[in-house]
Parts: C-alpha cells; structure tokens; sequence
C-alpha cells in the first residue's frame, strides 16, 4: 500500500468549514483530511486523500449542507435578537473586553450623536430645543 497522498485545493466559496470537515471522510475515507489553505491569495481548503478528490455532486452536497448550517445559525441568531428592537440590529456592539479604569464609561461620543439625531426626527423636539436656545 502506498502512503502518497494527492493533495487537491478548492475554493472555500458557498462551503461551511465545519460541514467539509464533517463530511469528508465520509466521501474520501478515513485517511482524508481537510484544513483551511490559502492558495494564490485566496482562502480556501486543502484536501489530503488517498485518492481522487471530491465530485461535483460531492461539492453540490457540501455546499447544500454549508446553506442549511448557515440557514439555522441565521435563523437562531435572529430569533434571539427579535427580543431587542434594536434600530440597528446587524450592529449591535458586543463587549470584547473593559478597561479598569471608571474613567472611561464618561466617553458618551456616540450616545450624544445618537440623541441628536433623535431629536431632530421628532418634531416636538426639535421646536422645545429651539425655544430652549433662545
């Protein structure tokens, strides 16, 4: 038994990393194998297998696969954020991490954009802050 392998590269466009990696033993093999690879600038998978590479009927049914995984984690992800209405929900801002120092919570740069903008589609606002200036 030879130990060569071929190596086979394939764009990762339309193709769920976790779905490739699940299901490419079950087309090539145990011995198959596939990781992320950038080939040329771009990213992609490389397949390490035995033998032949994936089929197009093989690559339809992954890419199949990949658009229900992300169909399902869309569709979690929106049931979530239907609780919050959020004006902009696709941006909503997620805390990576926070400083120590309390300092920083006194930054209100975006609120007061936020509030100005408010304010000036609301009509009632708008003439009180007028009045208020004068």
């Amino acid at each position: 038994m030879s130990s060569e392998k071929n190596r086979y590269w394939i764009p990762n466009f339309d193709i769920n990393k976790k779905v490739i990696t699940q299901e490419i033993q079950y087309y090539l093999g145990p011995e198959s194998t596939v990781r992320p690879y950038t080939r040329e600038g771009e990213d992609g998978f490389l397949i390490t297998t035995p033998g032949e590479c994936l089929t197009d009927e093989q690559i339809d049914d992954i890419c199949r696969k990949s658009k229900e995984v992300w169909e399902k984690q869309a569709a979690a992800r929106s049931k979530k954020e239907s609780d919050k209405k959020l004006k902009r929900p696709l941006h909503q801002p997620v805390v990576v991490s926070r400083g120590s120092k309390s300092s920083s919570s006194r930054h209100h740069h975006h609120h007061s954009e936020d509030r100005s903008e408010g304010s000036r589609r609301h009509s009632g606002d708008s003439k009180r802050g007028d009045s208020s200036r004068r």
